[in-house]
């Protein structure tokens, strides 16, 4: 019963994440991106410092550690992360940057190699990675003719936003700081709002005048700081302990499923087959770079229903 539970989960947290990038886009429509993503964490920061509290003794950070931990966080996780995602989202649809963002799982790969010396990629894992950035070559798909256009820039902006994730779930991991992961996230969401606020006003280009808070603009809001984020994270940290990570990192191969079906269904997007193939690609890449692991889970779940069988019997 468990497992279906957790594969219940695993399907919401999919849907949650993968329609997430099709309300960003909508969304997007009505103010400006790094304004945008601010205002969402407004309101997440809130929620997820409540649930934290409610969830967690340690959920304040007490040290330095906890505090680098938590800078580390609101600055790559939430801050530039979502600002530009946000700006690339501008350019690219929903399914697209769900794609692209992906390649999260891969680069987190290799940040890990490059930061724990006593790891190096083997031959299959540079064959992975290399699936992996011709994946997003092929999504991206640019113009030879022109590689400065719009088309590899906005693109460009999301696998920055990749990048930054990657990099700073890596380095949180390497500082290992003792405050909670709820109390790190919420404290992050926090503060990254702040960052993401300041980065808004220092841009010319935005402004809140130019922000049109129709029913459409606040609903685009409410999901993502309510439903992505604050129910999200929620349903997140429960799989990650019944799961681990191994597993709960194939969300990021399952929510382009939704990201694209949403796309569809309320904006009009659509999929080319570059970008199917390109989706292939990097998740080989993931499977390539993660197969030990991949191979370790396998067999601890056929060990567990082989238990279960003959418990049954």
């Amino acid at each position: 019963m468990g497992r279906f539970r957790n594969g219940g989960l695993f399907l919401f947290l999919s849907v949650l994440w993968g329609t997430s990038f099709m309300a960003i886009k909508a969304g997007l429509a009505f103010m400006p991106p790094v304004l945008f993503a601010a205002l969402r964490y407004d309101v997440a920061g809130v929620l997820m410092l409540g649930f934290a509290a409610t969830t967690t003794d340690y959920w304040r950070p007490r040290t330095r550690g906890d505090w680098t931990t938590v800078f580390v966080g609101a600055t790559l996780i939430i801050g530039l992360y979502n600002a530009f995602l946000f700006i690339g989202e501008q350019g690219v649809t929903s399914g697209v940057a769900a794609i692209l963002i992906g390649m999260n799982p891969v680069l987190s790969t290799v940040f890990s190699r490059l930061f724990l010396p006593s790891e190096r990629l083997t031959l299959v894992g540079l064959v992975g990675l290399t699936c992996g950035f011709i994946g997003v070559g092929l999504v991206a798909g640019p113009n030879p003719s022109n590689v400065l256009a719009n088309d590899l820039v906005f693109p460009g902006f999301v696998l920055l936003a990749a990048v930054c994730v990657a990099l700073g779930s890596v380095l949180v991991q390497r500082i290992d700081g003792g405050i909670s992961s709820e109390g790190m996230v919420a404290w992050s969401n926090a503060l990254g709002a702040v960052l993401l606020h300041a980065v808004s006003f220092g841009l010319p280009s935005e402004s809140l005048v130019q922000a049109e808070f129709t029913t459409g603009a606040l609903a685009a809001i409410v999901y993502l700081a309510v439903l992505a984020s604050a129910v999200g994270y929620f349903i997140y940290f429960e799989l990650l302990d019944r799961l681990g990570a191994i597993e709960i990192n194939l969300v990021s191969y399952t929510a382009p499923v939704f990201a694209a079906l949403s796309g569809w269904l309320v904006l009009g997007e659509s999929i080319d087959p570059l970008s199917v193939v390109g989706f292939v690609a990097i998740f080989s890449g993931f499977v390539l770079l993660k197969r030990q692991a991949l191979r370790a889970e396998i067999q601890t779940f056929r060990s567990n229903v082989e238990s279960g069988s003959d418990a049954e019997g």
